[in-house]
């Protein structure tokens, strides 16, 4: 079975993160979405863990489900002004898994570091017991969502492992200047160096907003690593903006974590841990299929640059010029391209491209290393720029709403659905947009130093620009 998977995310409890974050809104967007397995976000916090016992029950499997009273009110409430015409949103239930993030602040090698680190587990018990461990050092819980600790990368690895010999500890975002694990600012250049003699037991990073796959496959240390990615929704709407696509035999908490660890097979000198046979890494019983990416150079760290300046460079324009603001003298924020340009031990890689029969660019390792990837652009930019409008109008909801009700979710419509019903749906615009958005005909102007990038789907003078990429037949979900 074929899951799509969005697993790290926040709360209403973490910093600058929408109010309206609540159980019943994760469900919802998840819904609406199509994502079959969603992260809780956020057990450390004491009051979100409360709600997550209320609301959730464990379904034996490591995953949990709404309870079946709130289900009934969600379903009656949320989705009351949806007309459902060509599906159901009640065809496919969503589980949840219970994933949280950590900010590790600590000086090590004579540096402050700043490293965030998804955390996973398959049962509440588990999470409780993690929470008080860290209570017992110290970590101020009630702080925030994503509390920071003042703890080692390698400790939380090393105390989620003692809990819970089945825990799976993955750096996140891991390209991002200030808080991540090769972050530019206050990261790492290797794993090694990070989680020291624990470095085998992390068997994923997580890409990011600003880097994609094929930055990755740059780095020789993550050759036999999974590469996964996530939304790190702090809104409903922002949902799968990122997601990995799980082949699994059953949606389980074990048969993620077969699959997030089935690369590990050919790491160098694999420390085994958990009730995962090792002569099940590298299966075919469970596995990723494939991810599903933001473009990165629409992420907010891609390039170098000094955004109170509005000072924007290249790689090799901050080569040439160095790492000073040409305003103001500043340091610049080191953006993620240059960053993982200096840690590549490899030239860049020229990925196979390919296209189904559904007009969906995807592309390959050309060694197929890893599993291929698509660049996406959510539902709501695609139909606000072919109105005209800001994702938040409520002519822009409307069709959204409609497009959803009429064809499905928002991932079959991206990626599936037929161009025309999408017109019989909408019209012939947004048809054409999404053609466009699946060959990756579009245009970016980069971000950078935490301004987004703007991503068009036609230029401003009406050209057309058209790749030249191969097809063939596949059907990866």
């Amino acid at each position: 079975m074929k899951v799509i998977a969005d697993l790290q995310l926040h709360s209403k409890y973490s910093r600058a993160v929408s109010q309206k974050m609540n159980i019943e809104e994760l469900f919802f967007w998840s819904k609406m979405k199509g994502i079959g397995l969603i992260a809780t976000g956020d057990w450390t916090h004491p009051l979100w863990i409360r709600e997550i016992k209320e609301k959730l029950v464990e379904t034996g499997r490591g995953t949990l489900r709404l309870n079946s009273n709130l289900k009934k009110t969600v379903f009656s409430n949320l989705f009351s002004n949806l007309k459902r015409q060509s599906f159901s949103l009640q065809e496919q239930d969503t589980e949840f898994l219970l994933a949280t993030e950590l900010s590790s602040i600590y000086s090590q090698g004579g540096q402050t570091r700043r490293v965030h680190n998804l955390v996973w587990v398959p049962a509440i018990s588990s999470a409780e017991k993690i929470i008080r461990e860290l209570n017992k050092r110290g970590c101020n819980l009630g702080a925030d969502g994503r509390p920071i600790v003042g703890l080692t990368s390698k400790e939380v690895l090393q105390i989620a492992l003692e809990v819970d010999e089945s825990a799976l500890v993955i750096p996140a975002h891991a390209w991002t200047p200030w808080f991540a694990l090769y972050g530019s600012k206050s990261g790492f250049n290797s794993i090694e160096e990070c989680f020291e003699d624990l470095s085998d037991y992390i068997y994923a990073v997580e890409t990011g907003l600003s880097s994609d796959p094929a930055m990755n496959w740059r780095i020789p240390e993550l050759d036999h690593r999974s590469i996964v990615s996530f939304s790190d929704a702090h809104s409903g709407p922002k949902l799968g903006r990122e997601a990995t696509v799980f082949d699994l035999e059953e949606l389980s908490y074990e048969a993620i974590r077969e699959a997030v660890m089935d690369n590990a097979s050919n790491l160098s000198s694999p420390r085994r841990r958990g009730s995962v046979d090792s002569r099940l890494l590298g299966n075919d019983r469970n596995k990723i299929s494939c991810t599903l990416e933001f473009y990165p150079e629409e992420g907010k760290y891609h390039f170098d640059g000094h955004r109170n300046c509005k000072v924007r460079q290249t790689p090799e324009e901050t080569r040439e010029r160095g790492t000073q603001c040409p305003v103001c003298g500043r340091p610049l924020t080191v953006g993620v391209e240059y960053r993982v340009q200096e840690l590549a031990k490899r030239d860049p890689i020229n990925t196979v491209k390919k296209i189904d029969d559904n007009g969906v660019r995807w592309l390959y390792h050309p060694q197929n290393m890893h599993p291929p990837f698509v660049n996406i652009v959510p539902l709501l930019e695609i139909i606000s720029e072919a109105r005209h409008a800001g994702t938040g109008s409520k002519g822009v909801q409307e069709e959204y709403e409609k497009v959803i009700s009429s064809l499905g979710p928002e991932f079959h419509v991206l990626l599936k659905a037929d161009f025309d019903d999408i017109s019989r749906a909408s019209d012939a615009r947004l048809s054409e947009a999404i053609k466009k958005v699946r060959v990756g005909d579009i245009y970016i102007d980069p971000g950078y130093d935490g301004e987004f990038g703007k991503v068009k789907v036609w230029k401003d003078d009406g050209e057309d620009v058209v790749e030249d990429v191969g097809k063939d037949q596949m059907s990866l979900f």
